[in-house]
Formats: C-alpha cells, structure tokens, sequence
C-alpha cells in the first residue's frame, strides 16, 4: 500500500521531501484553483509543488461550497466548467485520484426531496466521470460522517451510489476516520471490494494521525487486506508539530498495515 499526506506540497517541501512518504496529497481548490485562468501562475505553483520531491497523485475538496451540486439552485455548465480545467490540472501534475467529499456542496437544503438529490448526484457522476477518465483522472466519492454532512455518509451508501452512476471514471473512497466516526464497521469496506480506489485515514476522537491517541485500526486494515486493497493511503488529519509528527505516524501505520497483511495472510 502506498502511504500519502494530505497537505500542501510546496508549503511543506524541504519536509516532504526527507521523509518516507510515497506521495502527497493535494487540495483542488488550493491547488489546482480552477476559478484562477492564469496560465503562468498555475504554472508556477505546479513548479513549486514539484519541488517537493514526492509524487503528487492525489487532490481533495473538489468543489467548492459555493457551487451546489444538490438541491433547487445546481448550475451544472458552471460544475462542469470547473471541473474540466480541474481534471486537466490534475492531469498535468500527475495527479491521478480526485476526491469528491465537498460536503458544503453536495448537502441536501433542508425541505428539498433527498431521491431527488440522489437522482441529480447520480446524474451528475455520469456526466463527470468521462471528463475526468479523459484526462486519466478517477473521481472517488468520499462518503462523510454525519456531523459533517447529511448525504453519502456510509460506505454502503457511496457504493450503491457509485454503482448505480456506472462510469467510467468514477470510483469510492473509504475513510476510516468517518467510518469510526460514526460507528461504521469495517464489513462495508468488504461489501464494496472492487469499488474502493482510494483511502483516508486519522483517528477517531480529535482526528489526529496514527499513533497520537493510539487508536487500533486493525479491524478496517484487515478489510482492506481481504479485498486485496493495494492502493493508495493518505493521512488526513490535523498536526501538532508536523516534523516531529509525520515520521512516527508513518512508522506506526506501517506497523499496523504489517499485522493486518498478516492476518489477512494467516486467515
């Protein structure tokens, strides 16, 4: 499995670039800022995030808030304006995984028929996930924890979803921090099998990284295990001191990854 960061490449370089991480994960609307036409300021920022010496295959927070993509007021020309010049960014940066969580964006108004928005997500994935396979991309749907949104918020709704959208270009992201989060147990990750194509990670309680509250996510790497999962994994937590931090939650996911291929292995 390879193990990534969520964070900004170019603000972190010298310490990315020491490290043992595989990869780096980035932010859309910080990053590949598809609002920004500036070809040489995109160009230099690219140039800056490179510097980090670490792949960058990965980028988060597709949309934005602002852009609604459930509900009464979706201006799909505008979502897909957006996401095109995002999709060939990413392309561009050797960014291969977006992740569509942007609970802001796809939170359905209160009073608005939640089939409805279903329906408009669906459509929406359809029209999407070729634009993205285009440009080589995958967009994986982050399925959030209940405080955080009030739609996809299990990994057996985003896989039905996924299913039912039946795209090239679209796949399902598991996090475990939401999953523990909510109390959802591994056995959706086993459900899904094939869908996942890509993971996120932090513990449960102050969503901080591996190793700093000692959190055991055994059940749920064993899971990943059974299904045979060997993509990408990224820490997407918050961080006290990051240089001090980074090496030892690698070293304990690592540790933990071990044991659960292990297990996987012996079972």
């Amino acid at each position: 499995m390879h193990l990534g960061l969520c964070t900004s490449a170019s603000a972190n370089a010298g310490l990315i670039a020491g490290s043992t991480l595989d990869y780096v994960e980035e932010n859309v609307q910080g990053f590949l800022l598809p609002r920004d036409s500036d070809a040489a300021a995109w160009a230099r920022r690219l140039a800056e995030a490179k510097a980090c010496g670490k792949p960058i295959r990965a980028a988060n927070c597709f949309l934005p808030g602002d852009l609604p993509c459930v509900g009464p007021a979706v201006d799909r020309a505008a979502i897909r304006a957006w996401a095109t010049i995002a999709f060939a960014r990413a392309k561009q940066a050797g960014i291969t995984t977006i992740v569509f969580g942007s609970g802001g964006s796809r939170r359905i108004p209160d009073g608005f028929d939640r089939a409805r928005a279903r329906a408009q997500f669906v459509d929406l994935l359809k029209e999407l996930g070729p634009l993205a396979a285009a440009q080589s991309v995958t967009l994986v749907v982050e399925p959030l924890n209940t405080g955080e949104c009030n739609f996809i918020t299990s990994v057996d709704e985003g896989a039905a979803i996924v299913r039912d959208a039946a795209t090239p270009g679209v796949r399902l992201l598991a996090d475990i921090y939401h999953m523990l989060r909510d109390g959802e147990g591994p056995a959706s990750i086993t459900r899904a099998g094939g869908l996942l194509a890509h993971v996120h990670i932090a513990e449960r309680e102050k969503r901080t990284a591996p190793g700093v509250a000692g959190d055991d996510f055994a059940p749920y790497l064993r899971a990943l295990a059974g299904i045979g999962y060997d993509g990408n994994l990224s820490i997407e937590s918050g961080w006290q001191d990051l240089a001090v931090q980074l090496p030892a939650a690698l070293a304990e996911l690592r540790r933990q990854l071990g044991l659960a291929r292990q297990a996987a292995v012996a079972g």
